[in-house]
């Protein structure tokens, strides 16, 4: 298949939950046209062009959408131009999940959002959300080394792209504050921020991170914290063969068209690290305060 970018991807229509979309783009649909049909072997849903427009405007983002449609095939067939009303109806309906906070080991802290927000996303007149997507542009525009494919570069968006909706502009908010932070000290030293999430399934991590500087050494610490963290919280939860960590680090760049550099990391499955470079991880990132270092999220 080839995407809106046009490049390549080999799709295994076999490794895909699938869903029939009857998108119908018609300026005069009669009120209360509801679309019926026969089992088709997958769900389906049907939806004017006004009612796609609404979701992608409301959630600006392809997982949360599909998400959704899923959510509401289940569910018996509103009238064409209706699914507005379903929308704000689940979204009024949501209960927080419950996790374990400890699965992220200690501080780690339940954060609620909706996953259908009642505002459209990036409504606030911010350009908080605006930071989000622009890390989406800048993974999507990346050259790639070899062996790494456009497979690669699309579970990396994919797993990027669950960063629950309503909580994309905080984390926007969050990720311009610490460009800011993080150049303040000396150039002799390099000061680091992090944020990470569990996401409620327990299998998918997401770490952002910024640095004061993006050179070889950097690099390898960043590494060495997203394999640490992955290994911590598959060794807990224990699934590791269905565990992702995606690690997203920003850096500030002297000159260029971008503020900030942007490198990613993406790990999955059951590591097996050494003893000796396992301790070496904890070493550089899991000292304590009484270690004279504060412990890194």
């Amino acid at each position: 298949m080839v995407n809106g970018r046009e490049r390549i991807l080999n799709v295994d229509g076999n490794a895909y939950e699938w869903i029939a979309v009857f998108l119908l783009d018609h300026p005069g649909v009669p009120a209360g046209t509801v679309v019926t049909w026969q089992e088709i072997g997958m769900p389906g849903i049907a939806l004017t062009r006004r009612d796609w427009d609404f979701l992608f405007d409301q959630l600006r983002s392809t997982t949360a959408v599909l998400d959704y449609l899923f959510r509401a095939a289940k569910e018996p067939s509103v009238p064409l131009g209706e699914e507005p009303v379903r929308y704000y109806e689940f979204a009024a309906a949501a209960s927080p999940a419950q996790f374990d906070t400890e699965l992220v080991g200690p501080g780690g802290v339940a954060y609620s959002t909706p996953l259908l927000p009642q505002a459209p996303a990036g409504g606030d007149g911010t350009q908080a959300h605006l930071m989000i997507r622009l890390l989406f542009e800048d993974i999507a525009l990346s050259p790639l080394k070899p062996p790494l494919t456009e497979a690669n570069r699309f579970a990396l968006l994919c797993d990027l792209d669950r960063l629950p909706v309503g909580a994309r502009t905080e984390w926007g908010h969050l990720l311009a504050d610490v460009l800011r932070d993080v150049p303040e000290v000396s150039l002799e030293h390099c000061k680091w921020r992090f944020r990470r999430m569990l996401h409620e399934d327990e299998t998918r991590q997401l770490i952002f991170g910024a640095a004061t500087l993006l050179d070889s050494r950097v690099k390898a610490a960043f590494r060495a914290y997203v394999l640490l963290r992955h290994h911590e919280v598959t060794t807990r939860t224990g699934l590791a063969e269905q565990t992702a960590t995606l690690g997203v680090l920003l850096t500030p760049r002297r000159g260029g068209n971008s503020p900030w550099d942007t490198t990613s990391i993406r790990v999955e499955g059951q590591l097996d690290l050494p003893d000796d470079e396992l301790q070496l991880y904890r070493q550089a990132w899991n000292r304590t305060p009484e270690d004279g270092t504060a412990v890194p999220g």
